[in-house]
């Protein structure tokens, strides 16, 4: 049974957990494998590989998912794929791609939607050396940080928010967000192993190699997505590779521990500038939340373009910010105002020292 709710002029969909607390998948999510034909392989990852193919008479992604070898690796990667099929199953938003159905056996499969377009990593190299139009980049941004705010509402951290897990729709106009892998409940954070997700996009805290008090576990939240969205942005700006010169290790390296990040171009919007910055800053506290950051494009998109009479912009609550006729946001509740005051007068200083 699914309930729905209104979040930011956003309809999100929620149904209730299918994988049981022994990781054991609810049998309703569960698909016949006869109706399954596994075609050609369009993808590959760490821990699996997606096939177009078809079920029934639907063509579809499927995706196959390692066993592993030993009893101990078999166990976790079987929990890996209840979980990431409970999380695609319970959250559903236009821009996710849309779960299917699952098999357990003799393969372990997730089956979704088929995009026909290709993914944002490719396309933008496609286009390279050439920017995005910037109306364009900023509705791709959009899509993201409305697929991103579905997840954080349903208490999920995708952890490897990145260009190749944004895949284009087959029109090129919108983006949808794949690959549930990595990603883990917020309630159980605190339990999650460091050093997850792709460097470059990955938050300092996720791989910090401070020694932790003998006990001691490692915690972070939903903000390292708010990180790896900084640095999405930056790209679709940009359209260059975040780190340039750099092994992903070096990338890893530089972000955390000389807080170094990708060089903003001296022609990006400072109000572009201000939400990039504000994403990947290093206070995980400090960073918006994916609410915010709809309602700053927004406000930024108004501003760059005439408003059309539909479709119509995302309503805001009033206690939280409100658009001028010119977009640019007059409202935020005192403690976020505190906070970006705080951040633009972080921002200002730090490029008056790298001037002198």
């Amino acid at each position: 049974m699914s309930c729905e709710r209104r979040r930011g002029g956003m309809e999100i969909y929620e149904q209730r957990s299918s994988v049981e607390e022994n990781g054991s998948i609810d049998q309703n999510l569960l698909i016949d494998p006869k109706l399954l034909f596994i075609g050609n392989k369009i993808g590959e990852g760490a821990h699996g590989e997606v096939y177009k193919g078809r079920y029934g008479d639907r063509i579809v992604a499927i995706k196959v998912l390692h066993r592993g070898t030993t009893s101990e690796e078999k166990a976790a990667l079987e929990d890996r794929f209840a979980r990431e099929v409970n999380m695609m199953s319970r959250v559903k938003h236009e821009n996710l791609v849309k779960f299917i159905g699952a098999c357990k056996d003799p393969l372990m499969v997730i089956v979704t939607e088929l995009l026909p377009g290709m993914s944002l990593r490719k396309y933008l190299v496609s286009v390279r050396p050439k920017q995005l139009d910037l109306y364009v980049a900023i509705n791709f941004a959009l899509d993201v940080a409305r697929a991103m705010d579905c997840l954080h509402a349903n208490g999920i951290i995708h952890r490897d928010l990145k260009p190749d897990n944004l895949l284009l729709t087959a029109n090129q106009k919108s983006v949808k967000l794949a690959d549930f892998g990595l990603a883990r409940e917020e309630t159980v954070t605190e339990m999650m192993t460091a050093e997850t997700g792709t460097y470059r996009w990955m938050a300092p805290e996720l791989y910090s190699t401070v020694t932790l008090r003998q006990g001691e576990k490692k915690h972070y939240n939903n903000k390292v997505d708010v990180y790896s969205f900084g640095i999405v942005l930056w790209e679709l700006l940009t359209n260059r590779m975040p780190f340039e010169g750099m092994s992903n290790l070096q990338a890893a390296y530089a972000a955390a521990f000389k807080q170094e990040r990708p060089a903003l171009p001296d022609d990006v919007s400072p109000d572009l500038a201000f939400i990039i910055q504000s994403c990947w800053v290093e206070d995980p506290n400090l960073r918006p939340s994916f609410n915010q950051i709809i309602r700053m494009l927004n406000a930024f998109l108004f501003r760059l373009s005439p408003p059309s009479p539909s479709p119509s912009l995302p309503e805001c609550d009033t206690n939280e910010a409100a658009s001028s006729s010119n977009g640019t946001i007059t409202e935020f509740s005192s403690r976020t105002r505190g906070k970006f005051a705080f951040l633009r007068q972080l921002f200002a200083a730090k490029k008056t020292r790298n001037t002198h």
